[in-house]
Protein backbone atom coordinates (compact mmCIF):
# COMPACT_ATOMS: atom_id res chain seq x y z
CA UNK A 1 0.00 0.00 0.00
CA UNK A 2 1.45 3.34 -1.06
CA UNK A 3 -0.56 5.57 1.30
CA UNK A 4 0.97 5.99 4.77
CA UNK A 5 -0.04 7.58 8.08
CA UNK A 6 0.42 11.35 7.97
CA UNK A 7 -0.08 11.70 4.19
CA UNK A 8 -2.36 14.41 2.82
CA UNK A 9 -4.95 12.69 0.60
CA UNK A 10 -8.04 13.54 -1.47
CA UNK A 11 -11.08 11.25 -1.54
CA UNK A 12 -11.86 10.40 -5.18
CA UNK A 13 -15.11 8.43 -4.85
CA UNK A 14 -18.13 8.05 -2.62
CA UNK A 15 -20.12 10.45 -0.46
CA UNK A 16 -17.02 12.43 0.62
CA UNK A 17 -15.64 12.85 -2.92
CA UNK A 18 -13.33 15.87 -3.21
CA UNK A 19 -12.60 16.07 0.52
CA UNK A 20 -8.96 16.62 1.47
CA UNK A 21 -7.67 15.32 4.80
CA UNK A 22 -4.75 13.74 6.58
CA UNK A 23 -4.45 9.99 7.05
CA UNK A 24 -4.80 9.28 10.78
CA UNK A 25 -4.13 5.57 10.54
CA UNK A 26 -3.34 3.05 7.80
CA UNK A 27 -4.14 -0.67 7.78
CA UNK A 28 -1.95 -2.20 5.02
CA UNK A 29 -3.14 -5.77 5.66
CA UNK A 30 -6.76 -4.72 5.05
CA UNK A 31 -5.88 -2.06 2.43
CA UNK A 32 -7.86 0.55 4.41
CA UNK A 33 -7.15 4.02 5.80
CA UNK A 34 -8.80 6.37 8.29
CA UNK A 35 -8.91 9.94 6.96
CA UNK A 36 -9.56 12.95 9.17
CA UNK A 37 -13.13 14.22 8.72
CA UNK A 38 -14.17 11.48 6.28
CA UNK A 39 -16.72 8.65 6.72
CA UNK A 40 -18.15 9.93 10.01
CA UNK A 41 -20.17 7.27 11.86
CA UNK A 42 -22.15 7.31 15.11
CA UNK A 43 -21.54 4.68 17.77
CA UNK A 44 -23.81 4.01 20.75
CA UNK A 45 -21.76 3.58 23.92
CA UNK A 46 -22.97 1.94 27.14
CA UNK A 47 -22.28 3.73 30.41
CA UNK A 48 -19.02 2.65 32.06
CA UNK A 49 -16.70 3.90 34.81
CA UNK A 50 -14.70 5.90 32.30
CA UNK A 51 -17.83 7.32 30.66
CA UNK A 52 -20.68 7.21 33.26
CA UNK A 53 -23.23 8.89 30.98
CA UNK A 54 -22.69 6.72 27.90
CA UNK A 55 -24.30 8.22 24.82
CA UNK A 56 -23.62 8.54 21.11
CA UNK A 57 -20.05 9.17 19.93
CA UNK A 58 -19.09 10.33 16.44
CA UNK A 59 -15.85 9.19 14.84
CA UNK A 60 -14.17 8.30 11.57
CA UNK A 61 -14.44 4.82 10.09
CA UNK A 62 -11.97 3.23 7.68
CA UNK A 63 -12.35 3.56 3.91
CA UNK A 64 -10.62 1.58 1.18
CA UNK A 65 -7.21 2.90 0.15
CA UNK A 66 -8.24 2.71 -3.52
CA UNK A 67 -10.71 5.54 -2.85
CA UNK A 68 -7.99 8.08 -2.00
CA UNK A 69 -5.13 9.71 -3.93
CA UNK A 70 -2.10 11.53 -2.60
CA UNK A 71 -2.69 15.32 -2.59
CA UNK A 72 -0.17 18.05 -3.42
CA UNK A 73 -1.15 21.23 -1.54
CA UNK A 74 1.13 23.51 -3.59
CA UNK A 75 -0.24 22.43 -6.98
CA UNK A 76 -3.72 21.66 -5.55
CA UNK A 77 -3.80 18.37 -7.48
CA UNK A 78 -4.22 14.73 -6.54
CA UNK A 79 -2.10 12.09 -8.21
CA UNK A 80 -0.76 8.58 -8.01
CA UNK A 81 2.24 7.63 -5.91
CA UNK A 82 5.49 6.66 -7.61
CA UNK A 83 8.97 5.76 -6.39
CA UNK A 84 12.33 7.10 -7.57
CA UNK A 85 15.91 7.19 -6.39
CA UNK A 86 17.27 10.54 -5.15
CA UNK A 87 20.90 10.62 -3.92
CA UNK A 88 20.87 6.85 -3.39
CA UNK A 89 17.65 6.98 -1.36
CA UNK A 90 14.26 5.64 -2.44
CA UNK A 91 11.60 8.38 -2.13
CA UNK A 92 7.89 8.61 -2.93
CA UNK A 93 6.62 11.27 -5.33
CA UNK A 94 3.36 12.52 -6.83
CA UNK A 95 3.30 11.32 -10.45
CA UNK A 96 1.06 14.16 -11.63
CA UNK A 97 3.17 17.03 -10.24
CA UNK A 98 6.56 15.33 -9.89
CA UNK A 99 7.01 16.67 -6.33
CA UNK A 100 8.41 14.40 -3.64
CA UNK A 101 6.13 13.43 -0.77
CA UNK A 102 7.38 14.57 2.60
CA UNK A 103 6.31 12.89 5.83
CA UNK A 104 4.28 9.77 6.03
CA UNK A 105 5.43 7.21 8.56
CA UNK A 106 5.13 3.44 8.30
Amino acid sequence: MKIKTGDKVMVISGHYKGTVGEVKKAFPAKNKVIVEGVNIVKKHVKPSQANPDGGIIEGEAAIDASNVMIYDAKAKKAGRVGYKMVKGEKVRYNKKTGNTIKGGSK
